[in-house]
């Protein structure tokens, strides 16, 4: 027996149907390792790692835990023998409080009559102010994605793990937020503690990792230790080809003109204010910033999902004003969510019907809907974004993290926008997929689209942008173009500390000083 491994799953298969998820796949992580698991989507990864959770069982196959044999009938059974795993879709209680999700797991094992309220929120306060300081008595429902998933990662630190799964963790956090779980990692391996991190980020993955194993269509490809490889070796087995460039060329000389796009002054009352900025044609716009500083409630704002107090919107030389998301999207203004599980898709509905959802009029024949339009216009729009999938009858809901965000690009590809503000496109998208996304939004730009995109990932703004504005609480306080696009000078703004020009822009020095 292998005792100085705390998790070994060996020879595993599983199947739904006639789908096989897994091939006698093999995967195991040492005490004290940061072990990666990659794979594009649909590669396997969450299958294997929810069997080690006890939420699948295999259909073949053995698991061992320090050595031993064990079998796993439930999530219950798993964390008895110290296994939790961060799960890469939020599953949290949304009306009840940060405080009572964190021990909603422990609440339900005690064998106590009585919970004091107090004591299990000051708990949950000390747990939370390790990763960021949220009141815990605050409701679910109201934390942005970012704040609820690091909910989600402060329960797993209540199970006292020996082995701790993160699948896609930082998907949704900053680079300050990142840095900050990477050193409750750091902890977790001094510690001797066990960890699986699931990450199409290749940059975090050769940061915190000891050891990397790939998956590729639910096959083992290899194992390697981190030191030995390159990021460019790990992505040639990821998708079984060479990637030469995650990211299209940018245009050689900047979009000029007059803006397609104004923004003046706008304020919502609440969580910004006098916010101003021109996106032009045929250029990609990024908005950089910090959890909570307003990117995501600017855009909602433009697109009519919120309520604006002061302010100036104008298109193609037009003041366009949308008290509702339904106005947007009939002047072509198109919003993608981050949030793509609650409020990006009918996850009950087919592929087809999503993609189709924003106008059914495209897809009517006589005042009624057309089942053979609707099956043509969303398979044509699944191949244009790579969408992999089994019949485009199935409902959503049974895609991969992936594949749901292409749905959601494709839905929107369908109604062939002017403007598109997209939220965090490629959370939780493998590398191939990311590749796709991108020469995608590059050529809607090209052809003419405006595009805004909002990305907590500073390598995809600086990659895929044209132009980054910085927002740092509720302001804008400059923006960075060309050489000046570093990570460095960006998380600087984004900060509110006080940055020395770099960029030809007299926007980026003045607000940059001022701030």
């Amino acid at each position: 027996m292998r005792r100085d491994f705390a998790l070994e799953m060996c020879k595993v298969s599983k199947s739904f149907g006639p789908v096989q998820a897994l091939r006698c796949v093999d995967f195991s992580v040492r005490l004290g390792e940061v072990h990666a698991l990659a794979g594009e989507n649909g590669a396997g990864k969450s299958t294997l790692m929810n069997i080690a959770d006890g939420i699948l069982q295999p259909d073949s196959g053995e698991i061992r835990v320090n050595g031993e044999p064990v079998t796993l009938r439930s999530p219950l059974d798993a964390q008895r023998f110290g296994i939790g795993l961060v799960h890469q879709e939020i599953a949290l209680c949304p009306d009840v409080t940060v405080a009572e999700n964190i021990f909603m797991a422990a609440i339900a094992t005690s064998s106590k009559w009585f919970t004091s309220r107090r004591e299990l929120e000051m708990k949950a306060q000390g747990i939370m102010d390790k990763l960021m300081p949220i009141p815990v008595t605050t409701m679910v429902r109201d934390l942005s994605i970012a704040e609820q998933q690091l909910v989600e990662i402060a329960k797993a630190l209540t199970l006292n793990c020996k082995v701790l799964i993160l699948d896609e963790p930082t998907a949704a956090l900053t680079e300050s937020e990142v840095t900050t779980l990477f050193g409750l990692m750091n902890s977790f391996r001094n510690q001797g503690i066990a960890q699986v991190y699931i990450s199409h980020r290749m940059s975090e993955i050769f940061d915190i990792c000891d050891r990397i194993t790939v998956f590729r269509d639910g096959q083992y490809v290899g194992t390697d230790n981190v030191a030995d490889v390159t990021p460019q070796q790990v992505v040639d087995k990821l998708v079984g080809r060479s990637l030469e460039q995650l990211f299209p060329p940018k245009p050689k000389e900047a979009p000029d003109g007059h803006p397609m796009l104004s923004v003046k002054d706008l304020s919502d009352g609440e969580v910004f204010q006098d916010v101003s900025f021109e996106l032009r044609d045929k250029e990609i716009l990024g908005f950089a910033g910090l959890i909570g500083a307003g990117r995501t409630e600017i855009a909602e704002t433009i697109c009519g999902l919120r309520a604006h107090t002061l302010g100036e919107v104008t298109m193609d030389g037009q003041v366009i004003v949308s008290d509702h998301f339904a106005d947007s999207i009939d002047k072509g203004i198109i919003y993608l969510s981050e949030d793509r599980k609650g409020a990006g898709l009918f996850l009950d509905l087919s592929i087809a019907q999503n993609i189709t959802a924003l106008d059914t009029g495209l897809v009517a024949s006589g005042g009624f809907l057309s089942g053979a339009k609707e099956a043509r216009t969303a398979k044509d729009l699944g191949r244009r974004v790579g969408l992999k999938r089994g019949s485009i009858h199935n409902a959503v809901a049974t895609l991969s993290g992936g594949n749901q965000q292409k749905v959601a690009i494709a839905r929107m590809l369908a109604v062939k926008p002017r403007l598109v503000f997209l939220d965090e496109p490629t959370r939780g998208v493998d590398v191939g997929a990311k590749a796709e996304i991108y020469n995608i939004v590059r050529e809607l730009a090209d052809q003419g689209t405006g595009v805004v995109a909002i990305s907590s990932e500073l390598t995809e703004l600086i990659g895929l942008c044209d132009r980054i504005v910085v927002i740092h609480e509720g302001r804008l306080v400059g923006e960075v173009t060309g050489d000046a696009m570093t990570e460095e000078r960006i998380i600087q703004m984004a900060s509110g500390l006080t940055v020395s020009p770099a960029s030809d822009s007299p926007a980026t020095s003045e607000l940059g000083e001022r701030n």
